[in-house]
């Protein structure tokens, strides 16, 4: 089967015996790795040229030897006839020609971070009301199905799909509620949270509708799959988990169907008390993160649990397993996870916890792989021979 045959086959009633194995949030490994996942220069990654941007593709992939892809929206083809990139002696240079403009291209910075300080939001005035909130968010313009396929953004997506036949693609959104970290930052959106859930609410219908505007661009992309990603909100109540965050991810869930896509609902930090709402969404499979900050996540009791209500991802630990660890910890630990998938009816994907580390060498990714392919195929024999 090919990779993108195992996660269908995942996603399907009686699962697949052929785990498949993805890590999330490869755009950021490809960032913190490029140098040894492709021979290309860094700047390949932002040219106009399709074709350069396949080829570095074909290097990276078939190094990771992962199940999926991660789809990208591209310039439209107008934008592509003025767009060019010039090697100079001081740097790379973005040169737009229809306007006259150009300016130089920083290499992305390993881990992401600014060379000063950790980046985080914080606005210095906090909307108060739904004034406010309709400033800071306009309505997006409704999405042109039509429009944005004949722009030519989805050309690059479109490319990937025939290149890359054999992986799943997936598209990423945020819930509403974690993108409220935006306009409000951290300690606004937690204190808004418990004094004005109202004003939460109407900010989340709005971003609602973002995401929902992204889910139909990731459909004309191609994706197969939309992740859904849920941060901080392990910081709040059940109950204001459920009135603010649930009802919004639902109907992003519901709309992810409707136009034959799949969920996955990953929930950053300690579940405890929100498993049921989280698997309330409908979602149609679960991602959680590896036990850190001082709780557990044993992925073998979620999966007694969770019981074949849905698709469940693993969540080996990035840094204490997949960076710091040996081999034999890391064969170990997959074994344990792969162990999760006959108390989910075969419905699980071997994944990590959270993205992989700056810190951690390609190899070793490349054998985490590895490894769970060799070491399902073992246990499904195994399985085979005692039945």
């Amino acid at each position: 089967m090919t990779g993108r045959e195992k996660i269908e086959a995942a996603f399907s009633t009686d699962g697949v015996l052929e785990t498949p194995v993805v890590i999330p949030y490869e755009d950021i490994y490809i960032r913190d790795h490029w140098e040894a996942l492709t021979s290309k220069p860094w700047w390949h990654a932002y040219t106009p040229d399709i074709e350069l941007q396949i080829a570095w593709r074909k290097e990276v992939f078939t190094k990771i030897n992962q199940d999926w892809l991660l789809l990208p929206s591209f310039y439209s083809r107008n934008e592509r006839q003025y767009i060019q990139f010039e090697e100079r002696s001081d740097g790379i240079y973005q040169i737009d020609r229809k306007n006259m403009k150009e300016h130089r291209l920083e290499k992305p910075r390993v881990s992401g971070w600014s060379a000063s300080s950790i980046e985080s939001i914080h606005p210095k005035q906090l909307p108060n009301t739904v004034d406010d909130l309709d400033r800071l968010l306009p309505p997006p313009t409704p999405f042109n199905e039509h429009s944005f396929h004949e722009s030519g953004r989805a050309d690059l997506a479109h490319c990937m799909l025939a290149e890359f036949s054999d992986l799943f693609p997936i598209c990423r959104v945020n819930s509403p509620l974690w993108s409220c970290y935006d306009i409000w930052g951290f300690e606004g959106m937690m204190e808004t949270i418990a004094t004005n859930p109202e004003l939460i609410m109407h900010a989340c219908e709005r971003y609602l509708e973002y995401s929902l505007h992204s889910v139909h661009e990731a459909a004309v992309l191609g994706a197969a799959g939309i992740w859904i990603e849920e941060c901080l909100t392990d910081m709040i109540s059940p109950k204001a988990f459920k009135l603010l965050s649930v009802p919004y991810v639902t109907r992003l869930i519901q709309e992810i169907r409707a136009l034959g896509m799949k969920s996955i609902y990953y929930f950053c930090g300690n579940p405890a008390g929100k498993l049921d709402f989280l698997l309330a969404t409908g979602t149609d499979a679960l991602a959680l993160e590896e036990s850190k900050k001082g709780f557990t996540i044993d992925i073998v009791e979620i999966a007694k649990y969770v019981g074949g209500r849905c698709v469940l991802f693993g969540n080996l630990d990035a840094i204490h397993v997949l960076q710091n660890g040996s081999i034999e910890e890391l064969e170990l630990e997959i074994s344990r996870q792969l162990s999760a998938r006959r108390f989910n009816s075969n419905r699980f994907i071997m994944s990590l916890g959270s993205p992989v580390t700056p810190e951690t060498p390609v190899d070793k990714v490349r054998l985490y792989c590895d490894l769970t392919r060799k070491l399902a195929t073992l246990a499904t024999d195994l399985s085979v021979n005692q039945s």
